[in-house]
């Protein structure tokens, strides 16, 4: 009987365990969706890095379920743009929010 009893008590706290463990919640993303999103910032900085029209140092990358944004400096509206245009470039990019400042 006892060992009935821990039995069916192991079998609950594994079934518990594994079915919460792999739920996804609010504001996470998936593994899927997170390995994309990394893809998406290295091919964003690797071709700024390329750009002779991009200070790639000064600007940062960041994406969410595809959505880029920029942050950092740029040294001329120039700039600003072309790294919004090479963003958006990339394959995967859903959207770019260029939160580049302009500083001379």
């Amino acid at each position: 009987m006892l060992i009935r009893n821990m039995l069916a008590a192991v079998a609950a706290a594994v079934a518990l365990l594994t079915a919460t463990g792999c739920a996804v919640t609010r504001g996470q993303e998936t593994v899927g969706s997170y390995v994309d999103d990394a893809a998406i910032t290295t091919s964003v900085k690797a071709r700024f890095v390329d750009s002779h029209d991009v200070d790639a140092v000064a600007i940062s990358v960041e994406t969410l379920n595809g959505t880029v944004m920029l942050s950092g400096f740029a040294k001329s509206v120039m700039e600003k743009q072309m790294a919004e245009r090479i963003a958006r470039g990339v394959k995967g990019v859903v959207a770019v929010k260029n939160e580049l400042a302009i500083r001379p």
